[in-house]
């Protein structure tokens, strides 16, 4: 079966680092993030957007003298196993490949990188290992997740693990995930959003950090890191 995407964004400075992109949206996710802003894709609803495999290709092909790569979000796209048969047709026309991902399909990430079809990697970090399907939703299995880390570390690719603020993650759950996350090149703390319509309706009611709280974090979780980064603040 071919992949069908619900939504595209046409082209982004910000998804892709360094690169000018579009975002391509999966729909389907095993977690069920109670700040997640992308409902609509995470429970399978109509999202007004049904964007065929074909069509996505021909949109690549118009646009190969304007874009860099290609980010494939969602939901979560490691779910799709055409996933790979995909990224190769993207990277035949010469594009980059981006893939975010919650890191429970490590098996894919690892063909991914095996057959080179994949350029850039980053994983969402929900929680500490031990708050992980509270903050999921979900069950989760927690060597899938670990699996995932090591095999983006070892890759030699460009990555980026990223964790989203959310104000039940205290100082010392940031430290718990630096600590999981120790020698990686590239952590960024994402400052929580609650301006949008979320998949728990009571977060919207609870305040972010305060940027100065981030930055605390920050300070206090870089020396675990080549390098760290606040966004959305």
């Amino acid at each position: 079966m071919a992949l069908i995407f619900k939504g595209i964004q046409k082209t982004t400075l910000i998804d892709f680092p360094r690169q000018i992109a579009c975002t391509l949206f999966l729909p389907n996710c095993n977690f069920k993030c109670g700040y997640c802003y992308n409902t609509a894709l995470v429970e399978n609803k109509d999202t007004g957007v049904s964007i065929s495999e074909q069509q996505a290709l021909a949109f690549l092909e118009e646009r190969k003298r304007f874009l860099d790569g290609v980010c494939l979000t969602g939901g979560e796209p490691t779910l799709c196993r055409e996933l790979p048969a995909f990224c190769a047709k993207v990277k035949q026309k010469g594009f980059l490949v981006k893939i975010d991902t919650n890191g429970t399909n490590p098996e894919m990430l690892k063909e991914l990188i095996e057959k080179r079809l994949v350029d850039f990697i980053a994983m969402d970090i929900k929680a500490p290992l031990e708050k992980y399907p509270l903050f999921a939703n979900a069950p989760v299995d927690l060597k899938k997740i670990k699996q995932s880390i090591g095999i983006i570390k070892k890759s030699g690719l460009e990555y980026e693990f990223r964790t989203t603020v959310v104000p039940a993650l205290s100082e010392e759950d940031i430290l718990e995930i630096a600590r999981l996350l120790k020698g990686a090149k590239k952590f960024v703390l994402q400052q929580f959003q609650n301006s949008m319509p979320l998949l728990d309706k009571n977060l919207e009611k609870q305040q972010p950090h305060s940027p100065e709280e981030l930055k605390k974090f920050s300070e206090k979780i870089k020396g675990f890191f080549e390098k760290t980064e606040i966004r959305g603040i």
